[in-house]
């Protein structure tokens, strides 16, 4: 009996070290975060000004994260500008705008600018935000989307990233008794029974350039070269009979298009990819509508301007187009970046901003608001981003670590555009390769 009674101290003897222990670790734990917690660095009551120049007609999630960092510092004004002709005319006119007396304190940033991150104006003015002294919390972003210039300073940060894939009308697919098709045969599948149905075009997308079916074939060709450093190789020293490694994704076009599911008059009908897109998909008739998370994003505000989605609302949700038998990829690239004019009349100010800007909390938020991928490596997708959280690590393609020269994504683009258009047979599209 004693000895029993020995074993039963030392066991809440041991519960209670336990519990102690798991209380100091938790204590540690909120100690760390609270740590991470934004504290201001500078004078709260100090009257200051920070602007931000983009191109985005408008940014109200932007400022919605002005309202929040004005809690911090009341007194200090932050305002946006839209710069017309920013992204047709490349870096040139915010070149231009750097240059001036009224130069931005933070600029928006694409991957296509010329001669970004290397060697231009944009990228002189750039102040290096992995300084630790700016104390900026980079690695809430994933890593490989960190925009570095060949000196690996960190020259501006992701806040919005993209992804391609189809606008589902989940409605339409339940009255029609289908569920969302996960491989390319369920695709095909699909599309004969909704044309059965009465839905002469189960797809659409915008057809006034490559941008078309760029959804189903870019994530699948990268996806089948991504770790062939053979195929990398062939592709960009432009090796004869390399272009058999785009054949996938060529075979997959006349597939796509040899099954009648998508009509290039109508879908010629929508003048642009984003509010005509959006606009047209709302009429509530259209199974599946190709496009990017860019124009996802203005999905949830349009909602009450279309009349007829304001009529009969209906479940919709943004999924990636089934290009295999084991599903489809989720192609992630950055969108936007912000980065900060090392020049600026109000640095201080422009980083203290920037430092707020940089946490998981109030990038997924600014995110959210916007209907955008977050750059965060804590992924918190919008619901109507959902399907893509079952997209297994495989299937995962960072454009950033994938080496493709700018002109084989312009021959795979043109050709598949071809392609499209009944110009050429897929034997004829690999062997233009050589042809270039």
């Amino acid at each position: 009996m004693l000895n029993r009674k020995h074993r039963i101290f030392a066991l809440l003897c041991l519960l209670l070290a336990l519990s102690m222990c798991l209380t100091s670790c938790g204590g540690k734990d909120k100690k760390a975060q609270k740590a991470q917690a934004f504290a201001p660095r500078l004078d709260t009551q100090v009257s200051a000004s920070v602007s931000v120049a983009g191109h985005y007609s408008n940014f109200e999630a932007l400022e919605a994260e002005f309202s929040r960092f004005n809690q911090y510092y009341p007194n200090v004004r932050l305002t946006y500008t839209y710069m017309d002709g920013y992204s047709k005319s490349g870096s040139g006119i915010l070149s231009t705008a750097l240059s001036g007396s009224e130069a931005p304190d933070i600029f928006f940033t694409y991957p296509y600018m010329d001669g970004w991150p290397d060697g231009d104006v944009i990228a002189n003015a750039s102040e290096n935000l992995a300084d630790p002294a700016l104390g900026l919390q980079l690695d809430c972003i994933r890593p490989e989307l960190l925009n570095k210039d060949k000196n690996g300073q960190v020259l501006s940060v992701p806040v919005y990233t993209t992804t391609y894939g189809m606008l589902v009308n989940e409605d339409l697919f339940k009255k029609a008794g289908l569920t969302v098709p996960k491989t390319f045969a369920q695709l095909l599948s699909a599309c004969e029974k909704l044309k059965a149905a009465g839905y002469a075009q189960p797809i659409w997308g915008y057809s006034k350039s490559e941008d078309l079916l760029y959804p189903l074939y870019y994530p699948f060709f990268c996806g089948q070269i991504k770790d062939n450093e053979a195929a990398l190789s062939a592709l960009n020293g432009k090796a004869a009979g390399a272009g058999e490694y785009a054949r996938g994704a060529f075979q997959l076009v006349a597939d796509i298009m040899g099954s009648g599911s998508i009509d290039l008059a109508a879908c010629d009908l929508l003048k642009d990819n984003y509010d005509a897109v959006i606009m047209r998909f709302f009429e509530g008739d259209i199974p599946m509508m190709l496009c990017s998370a860019n124009t996802v994003s203005g999905t949830e505000k349009r909602e009450a301007k279309s009349a007829a989605f304001s009529a009969k609302p209906f479940k919709y949700s943004f999924h990636p187009v089934p290009s295999t038998d084991e599903g489809g990829y989720f192609i992630n690239t950055i969108s936007i970046g912000f980065a900060v004019n090392k020049n600026s009349k109000n640095l201080d100010m422009a980083n203290e901003f920037m430092r707020f800007l940089l946490s998981t909390e109030e990038m997924n938020l600014i995110c959210k608001a916007k209907r955008m991928v977050t750059p965060c490596v804590d992924m918190s997708l919008d619901s109507v981003y959902a399907p893509f959280q079952s997209i297994t690590a495989e299937r995962f393609i960072d454009l950033s670590e994938l080496p493709l020269s700018v002109e084989v994504v312009s021959w795979v683009s043109k050709t598949c555009w071809q392609l499209t258009l009944g110009g050429m047979s897929v034997d004829e599209a690999v062997s233009s390769f050589d042809k270039q």
